[in-house]
């Protein structure tokens, strides 16, 4: 029953209801590889003030797709989760006023058949070359339908001094 109920959902979720993929460049499609959505990813955000190509950013993503960051206010943690509309109502107000440019620093990729789960450290700056203004980690979760990779779930944690990000997230792991 597990199985059939499993089938169904993927039918249900791949058959034509997903945006197709946008190259990157003609030999690299974005979700042709666990690289190239995880470059496509910083890519499509990263940018001077205006404008995204959001149905780029869109195309990364499953339609049940979330995104969910970690917040740390008056000694709290709290969360907010988002789907990838909420995410460009959102950031896309302050991409439209602000540059912003956000690197991998590192990477641990784990992958078992189908699914993979990659911890990208990153840094986050207002100009290309500049001191980073933030520094953390995007969790991704990422499924291959057969045909490509596609984003399930982006969390992420910023470093703070309390949270400093461990040596062992700051170097990429041979895969």
């Amino acid at each position: 029953m597990k199985v059939l109920f499993a089938v169904l959902i993927l039918s249900l979720s791949v058959a034509g209801q997903n945006p197709a993929a946008k190259p990157a460049a003609p030999s690299s499609p974005d979700g042709k590889s666990i690289d190239s959505i995880i470059h496509a990813m910083y890519d499509v955000i990263s940018g001077p003030a205006g404008t995204r190509d959001w149905a780029r950013f869109h195309s990364l993503f499953l339609p049940e797709a979330t995104l969910a960051t970690v917040l740390h206010k008056d000694g709290q943690t709290l969360h907010k989760v988002m789907t990838p509309d909420d995410y460009v109502r959102g950031a896309g107000a302050y991409f439209q006023q602000h540059a912003f440019y956000e690197s991998e620093l590192a990477r641990r990729t784990e992958q078992f058949g189908n699914i993979a789960h990659v911890f990208t450290t990153y840094a986050s700056r207002h100009e290309p070359k500049e001191q980073p203004f933030e520094r953390g980690i995007n969790s991704v979760e990422l499924l291959n339908d057969g045909t490509r990779w596609w984003i399930l779930t982006i969390s992420w944690d910023s470093e703070r001094a309390d949270n400093p990000i461990p040596r062992e997230y700051l170097k990429t792991v041979p895969q």
